[in-house]
Parts: structure tokens; sequence; C-alpha cells
């Protein structure tokens, strides 16, 4: 039987989702919960998030012994055998040819702003930035909106076939204290929105420009290549 399985994470204590020798991944975590219940198969995931980046609604899909056939049960045992960071939401059976990543047309991401000094209490999962001035913010984002080579916008080491990516629309807008950027893509390079926001915000600090954004952009000149922080960053949505 072959389902997608729907988790939201709490990624500050992993070294992100991709399963890594040694180290403590969602991905591993998972499989290990898997394995207590018998269940030998490959796990995939919508896409891969780094080391303490979030998600609200990260897709997987996997093959299942077909005695499996009551999902909820499965739900419940796999929650109850996971640890508190990770949370499955939605457990349902999909067709044989269904593929977390590969069946992906668009995913969402949103980046967690605030403009007050971080506490103990939240310091995990939003990112502080002193200055934050909403037009400029508003002007930058204008500029990502449609198909780019994004080489000068990604962390190197991945190979990937192509850097050429589509961003379909970014917001930016406020709930309650906290600014929230949300960008929609057909998918992402590595550390692609993390390299994206920083520079979003360093141009609402005054630190670059609209011109230093277009020249890297179209890949005249590579200004800056620094990330914003993990913390502030969750994976929100899969459209299918």
């Amino acid at each position: 039987m072959r389902i997608k399985i729907t988790i939201s994470y709490d990624g500050t204590d992993f070294f992100g989702s991709q399963i890594q020798p040694n180290k403590k991944t969602i991905h591993s975590e998972i499989l290990n919960t898997f394995k207590i219940l018998n269940i030998d198969t490959t796990i995939d995931f919508s896409g891969r998030t780094d080391k303490g980046v979030h998600a609200f609604r990260q897709v997987l899909s996997c093959n299942i012994p077909n005695y499996w056939n009551e999902l909820k049960k499965l739900k419940k045992q796999i929650n109850n055998l996971l640890c508190d960071s990770i949370y499955v939401r939605d457990i349902r059976a999909v067709d044989d040819d269904f593929h977390s990543r590969f069946s992906a047309k668009k995913r969402e991401y949103r980046y967690l702003i605030t403009d007050k000094p971080t506490t103990p209490f939240n310091h995990r999962y939003i990112t502080y930035y002193e200055n934050i001035d909403i037009d400029k913010i508003n002007n930058a984002i204008k500029v990502f909106i449609g198909v780019y080579d994004f080489d000068m916008f990604c962390k190197k080491g991945s190979d990937p076939v192509s850097t050429i990516r589509e961003i379909y629309d970014i917001k930016f807008y406020k709930f309650k204290d906290i600014y929230i950027l949300n960008f929609k893509a057909n998918s992402y390079l590595r550390s692609q929105i993390r390299m994206m926001v920083d520079f979003i915000m360093k141009i609402s600090q005054n630190k670059l420009t609209i011109d230093d954004l277009k020249n890297q952009l179209n890949k005249k000149k590579l200004v800056s290549w620094t990330l914003a922080s993990s913390n502030g960053l969750y994976l929100s949505k899969i459209h299918y």
C-alpha cells in the first residue's frame, strides 16, 4: 500500500531532514520508528530542510505492508513512538504513482521575523531584526518574482541539474507582532530562501540596494552570499 504522510517538526535539534551518517535527522527518526513497527521501506520527502529549519506540513511518501490498513491506528502508533519534536498530522492512501517530491507542483515556505528582541522562549522559532522597513521589503520582493537563474542565491555543494527556478509569489505581511515573508515557487535550491531573506533584510537595513539585488539576480555581480538564520524558516505547504 502506498501512503502519503504529512508531518510537522521543530527542526532545532536535528541536522536537517535528509538522512546523514551518525547524525540525528528527521528522516532517521522516522526510519527508526518504522523499524520498531517492522515496516521496512524507503521514505521520500517532498524536499530537504536544513539544520534548524522547521516544518508545518512536510510531506512523505512510501510503501507499507497491506496489513497496516487501519491508517488512523498507524498514525497513533507512530506518534506514540516519535520524539515530541515530530508529529504526524495525517496519513492517507494514495495512488501507486504518487511521489512526495516529483508529484509536487508548488512549495511554500514562511520566514518569521520580529523587531522585538527575542526571549529564551521564542528565539528558536523567529529571527530578530532591529530595523524593518516595510516599503523597502515590498519593493525588494517584487524583483524576485519570475524565472531566474539563482546560481548566486544558493549554497554550493549539492550540484543541481539546473539552477533555474520560478518564484510565483512572495508576500510580506504582519500577523500580531510577527512579520512574515511567504514564498511560493516550483522548487528551491540549497539554502536559497535563507540567502534571499538575508539580501531582503540588508536592503531593509540600508546595507544593500535594489540595484545590488538586480545585479546579483542577473548574475552580473556577487554582492552578498550570507544566510539568514535557519530558526525563522518553516516549510509551510506542498501543493499537488
